[in-house]
Order: structure tokens, then C-alpha cells, then sequence
């Protein structure tokens, strides 16, 4: 394009391709737009880009460069569009090169301004693998657009997703020398992460390690029904970190849709080892008593997921609860309210998913002896201690842990039982079979789990019998329950009875539900 000004001849040229990049762990459609004009040879990259975005004016003078082509000696604007959000990451490498070589006129690819872009330039013109290629194709599909360009190291994770076609390159040079000729097995999804592919891991742990415990057991079997969270409260040694760490065993595989849920945040977080598998177990996170409130949430001055985020549609463990700083775990109130993260930035506010099971330990006081009952072991803690024990766990969070257990210890009797104990298959058998139900009644209104009950869905998939009604009125006044707690407790019967097979939410399963509420039963005793 020319224009003429004052007798004065300018060259101006144009040119637009499409690439995305990361908002949180969702994928977001961006413009490379590239102008060359006459002017001092410079680059400019503007629309709020990141240092490494900025950096990308080096990496791709040396990769155009270094791959036989000329770098336009004129003045380059890369303009990342929408203008008002962050950019960041280097995925946009390769489509502001191809901009440069289109525009230039030094490439000639009809219809590449309607494929997805995604990669990071090395010098040489190697293309480099990024995170987060699975969240920028479901942003593709938004876009209206199935064919997409990724590097060679992200084709298998890039084929997890069915209906692209996917051109996976290695070099910048393989860009306009294959294009636009289909790849072999567009469109197909890897062999490997197809949807009856099997877990990879071949869990050790089983629950028959657990001798005795049956209570617990038992409650670990409907917590895991019903993704109820867990509080085992016991003294050392009981056998708590046991319990908790053998939760997955009895977890039923994920489903299609939560399985993309949970890859896509692996991949944007960087987290995704098997790039050729899509995430099939449920994730199970364990986080040391010192991490920060940012860590454990999500967070930073470009918030990144956090523990609970990674914990997505699995399990968080949190051992020895009250040892974490009480600014961390008042932070996880919202989340296991919401099931969802949201950080707030100047600019923009990012969401991050956060629909996870917690399962907590912790010892009745920090000796752990209190009520122990064992000669030679006595509570030495004094009240003062106690209280500041914990006043780590405020009333709000721990009315939002459903299911709160003893852990006593095993008489020795136990130790050498009669039959075979409980096994994690046969828990786990017990556990498909209130999923199967849950998923069939739940159809209709959008969620998975009795724990997801509330307001108008609790009344209607969740009455009582008028006996379990009057139950729970009495215990309703003698143990002073919350409005929160009385809610909890009905969602834990209504997975009781799902167990028992049980339509109708009986006495006995409301009775059993209150059981498993011992801070609730210890603050009027």
C-alpha cells in the first residue's frame, strides 16, 4: 500500500493474524496485528504486553533472521488486540513472526489469517512447546475457528481435543513449506487420550492397610459419596494421614467433561506431565503447613491457580489444619462456598475453578494427648495454650466442613482381627453405586454431588420423613446448630441413604448424620 503526501511516496503495509494467550487458566482470542512503514527501522510492541512479550522483538529478529529471510528494515508496530488486557507469556511468538513475513511480502499463505497461532521462538527459529495450549484451542472454538498451529512438543496435548485440525511445526521455516496442505491425522484425537483409556497410576495404598478404624471408614466412604469435606480430629498415631492419603483408592475416575476441566488447569499452570493423556484420576493435592495464602488460593501480581484450583474436582488435603496460618485457612471459606476463585487486579478480575473435597487432620491439642486415655501419656496443655490451639480454626470454617470424626486408638484386639478388613475396593464399590444414583437424579439441574445441594434443589431431592424431621428438630435446640450445619447435616443423610439405597431420608440415616458433627456435639457438652 502506497500513500503520496506532498510529492513524498510512503509504503505502508498491513497485516492481521489471529494467536491467544492465558487469562487465568481460560483462553483468550488476541489480534497480532503488524504495520511496517517507512520510518527508522524499530519495533514496537504495544497492547499491554508482559517483559517476555516484549522480549519477543529479539527472539524473532534473530529467528527471521537465522532462517534465511530479511528482517523489513522499517518501522514495525505489533499491536496486540483487545488493547485493554494484559498479555502475557511468549505463545504470540510465531504469529508475530508470520506477520512480519506475510506483510514483508517474503511469504505468500492464503487463509492463514484464519488459523490459530501458538508458540515461542527460539533464535535458530525453533518452535518451542507453551503452557496452556488446551485452554487457547477451547477459545479457537469460540472463535469459530478448527484449525490450529502448535508447536511439534504440545501435538499430542494439542489432539486430546476432537474436531481440529492440528498442524503441529518444529521449525518456523515448516510453516509456509507445509502450509496448507492437511496434516496427517487432523482432526483426530491422540489414540492414547481417548475416552476409555485407563489410569496410568496403579495406586499402592488400600484401606486393608488400615486395621480397624471402622468408623472412620465409614465416614471416609461418605465423604467421598457425596464429596463431603472431612475433619479427622485424633490423637498421633491413630492413623488420621493414613485415612486421608487413601481417599483417591475410593474415588471414582473422572468424567469426560471434568477431565478437560482438570487438564485444561495443569496445562495453564504448567503442571501437565504427560502431555499425551488427559487427566483421568482425580487430583489429590497436599500442601506443607507453611504456605501462604496466595499460595494455597491463587494468586500474585499475575494471579497463577493455587492449591485449590490444582485440587479441582479431586481432593485437598490439608494435614495437621491447625498449623497453618489462620489468614490461609480463612481464605479458604469463599472458595468451598463458591467452588470457584475470583482475584480482583486493577485491570481485571480472574476466576479460577475451585470445586475440590477437603480432607483435614488434626490433633485434639498440641500435645495431642488430651482425652487420649493412655497410661503414661497425660495432656500437659494449659487452657491458654488450648485456646490459641485453636483459634487457628474460626466457627465459620469449620461449619463448612460437613463430616468432623474421631479418630480414637485401636484397642489391640483390633489390630489382629478375625476376617479381612475393609478393602478399598469394597468402599469404593459402595461409592460408584451412590455416584450412579446421584448422576441420574441430578440430570436436569446442572450439578453432580449431594454436597452441592442449596436453598430450593436441598427441600425438593432431599425431604425427610416426618420422624427424621422431628429428629432433627430436637437436635436442632440441644446441640445449637447453625442454620449452615442443619443444611450439612441433611446433605450427609441424604448420602447416607443414597448408600443404603434408600429414596426417603429415614430416622436412622439423620441419627447417623449427627454423629459425625463431634465439634458441634462438644461445644454444648
Amino acid at each position: 500500500m502506497t500513500l503520496t503526501i506532498r510529492g513524498k511516496v510512503f509504503f505502508a503495509m498491513y497485516g492481521k493474524l489471529i494467536s491467544a494467550c492465558l487469562h487465568g487458566v481460560e483462553g483468550k482470542r488476541v489480534e497480532v496485528e503488524v504495520d511496517l512503514s517507512n520510518g527508522l527501522p524499530q519495533m514496537n510492541i504495544v497492547g499491554l504486553p508482559d517483559s517476555a512479550i516484549k522480549e519477543s522483538m529479539e527472539r524473532v529478529r534473530a529467528a527471521i533472521k537465522n532462517c534465511g529471510y530479511a528482517f523489513p528494515l522499517q518501522r514495525i508496530t505489533v499491536n496486540l488486540a483487545p488493547a485493554d488486557v494484559r498479555k502475557e507469556g511468549a505463545s504470540f511468538d510465531l504469529a508475530i513472526a508470520a506477520g512480519i513475513l506475510l506483510t514483508s511480502g517474503q511469504w505468500h499463505c492464503e487463509g492463514l489469517e484464519k488459523i490459530l497461532l501458538i508458540g515461542e521462538l527460539a533464535l535458530d527459529g525453533s518452535v518451542r512447546p507453551v503452557a496452556g495450549v488446551l485452554s487457547m484451542m477451547t477459545a479457537a472454538r469460540s472463535m469459530g475457528l478448527s484449525k490450529v498451529i502448535v508447536p511439534k512438543g504440545n501435538e499430542e496435548e494439542a489432539r486430546l481435543l476432537s474436531g481440529y485440525e492440528v498442524w503441529p511445526i518444529a521449525h518456523l521455516s515448516e510453516l509456509k513449506a507445509g502450509f496448507p496442505q492437511k496434516p496427517d491425522g487432523a482432526g483426530e484425537a491422540s489414540p492414547r487420550s481417548a475416552a476409555g483409556a485407563a489410569s496410568a497410576r496403579a495406586s499402592q495404598d488400600d484401606y486393608a492397610d488400615v486395621l480397624g478404624q471402622l468408623h472412620a471408614k465409614r465416614a471416609m466412604t461418605i465423604s467421598a459419596a457425596g464429596m463431603h469435606n472431612i475433619l479427622l480430629i485424633g490423637p498421633p498415631g491413630t492413623g488420621k494421614t493414613m485415612l486421608a492419603k487413601r481417599l483417591p483408592t475410593i474415588m471414582p475416575p473422572l468424567g469426560e467433561n471434568e477431565s478437560i476441566e482438570v487438564t485444561k488447569i495443569y496445562s495453564a499452570s504448567g503442571k501437565f506431565a504427560d502431555r499425551c493423556r488427559l487427566v483421568r484420576e482425580r487430583p489429590f493435592r497436599s500442601p506443607h503447613h507453611s504456605i501462604s495464602a496466595a499460595g494455597l488460593i491463587g494468586g500474585g501480581s499475575v494471579p497463577k491457580p493455587g492449591e485449590v484450583s490444582l485440587a479441582h474436582r479431586g481432593i485437598l488435603f490439608l494435614d495437621e489444619l491447625p498449623e497453618f496460618s489462620r489468614v490461609a485457612l480463612e481464605a479458604l471459606r469463599q472458595p468451598m462456598e463458591d467452588r470457584v476463585v475470583t482475584i480482583s487486579r486493577a485491570r481485571t478480575t480472574y476466576t479460577f475453578p475451585a470445586h475440590f473435597l477437603l480432607a483435614a487432620s488434626m490433633n485434639p491439642c498440641p500435645c495431642g494427648w488430651l482425652g487420649a486415655q493412655t497410661e503414661g501419656r497425660e495432656c500437659l496443655c494449659s487452657p491458654a495454650q488450648l485456646s490459641r490451639y485453636r483459634s487457628k480454626m474460626s466457627g465459620p470454617l469449620l461449619d463448612r466442613i460437613d463430616l468432623q470424626v474421631e479418630v480414637p486408638r485401636s484397642a489391640y484386639h483390633e489390630l489382629m482381627p478375625a476376617q479381612a478388613p475393609l478393602s478399598s475396593a469394597e468402599m469404593r464399590a459402595a461409592v460408584e453405586s451412590a455416584h450412579r444414583i446421584q448422576q441420574h437424579r441430578y440430570r436436569t439441574i446442572g450439578i453432580s454431588f449431594n454436597s452441592e445441594l442449596a436453598g430450593k434443589m436441598l427441600r425438593e431431592h432431599a425431604a425427610l420423613s416426618r420422624e427424621a424431621a422431628g429428629l432433627l428438630q430436637d437436635s436442632f435446640a440441644r446441640l445449637g446448630l447453625s442454620l449452615r450445619a442443619h443444611d450439612r447435616i441433611i446433605k450427609i443423610a441424604r448420602t447416607i441413604a443414597d448408600l443404603a439405597g434408600s429414596e426417603t431420608i429415614l430416622p436412622e440415616h439423620v441419627a447417623e448424620a449427627l454423629q459425625y458433627r463431634v465439634l458441634d456435639r462438644r461445644g454444648r457438652a
